[in-house]
């Protein structure tokens, strides 16, 4: 994926750092951002030359897609390893992923914030009334229902995040 860093346009980054604009737990925090499956040792060398970061956010650039069960055990084991050092850990999470994921055991971690990732194209376009529905895979098949939310309520302000503040993002 390519995007814009503070050191201009650049495609096939594996690590960069940052500060957390989006606007969950880990807001504001510096932050080590993680693109695809990297060693341990790897990640654990930038965070020991970097010791004020306390999230690292895994999946960076739309990288999570596993589609073996080999890498959706090497992703865990990764995530994992920080998650039970202490770190606050982010993972972005494609909607073709959400099925599968619970089957791990990430979720079972306080210090885990998993980032289901929904793409609406072309936001903007979409009437007052349109709504965003949560929905099951099924009828009565693992939810207790559905929740419905306004598209215009969820694009308020508060949780708005523009494209520009992603470029101060360093590459290491």
């Amino acid at each position: 994926m390519k995007r814009d860093y503070a050191q201009g346009e650049q495609d096939d980054v594996q690590f960069f750092t940052g500060v957390e604009i989006e606007h969950t737990p880990a807001y504001g925090m510096n932050t080590l951002f993680v693109t695809s499956l990297q060693t341990i040792d790897a990640i654990e060398l930038l965070l020991a030359t970097n010791n004020n970061i306390k999230h690292i956010f895994f999946g960076a650039n739309h990288s999570f897609n596993p589609t073996t069960p080999e890498e959706w055990d090497s992703w865990e084991e990764m995530i994992v390893h920080f998650l039970e050092n202490e770190y606050l850990c982010s993972l972005d999470i494609p909607l073709s992923a959400v099925e599968s994921f619970n089957d791990g055991s990430l979720n079972e971690f306080d210090n885990f914030i998993p980032q289901i990732r929904v793409p609406v194209p072309y936001i903007k376009l979409w009437n007052y009334n349109t709504m965003i529905k949560i929905d099951d895979k099924g009828f009565k098949a693992t939810n207790p229902g559905v929740w419905s939310h306004s598209l215009h309520s969820l694009t308020n302000r508060q949780n708005f995040t523009p494209w520009s503040k992603y470029k101060d993002d360093k590459i290491i």
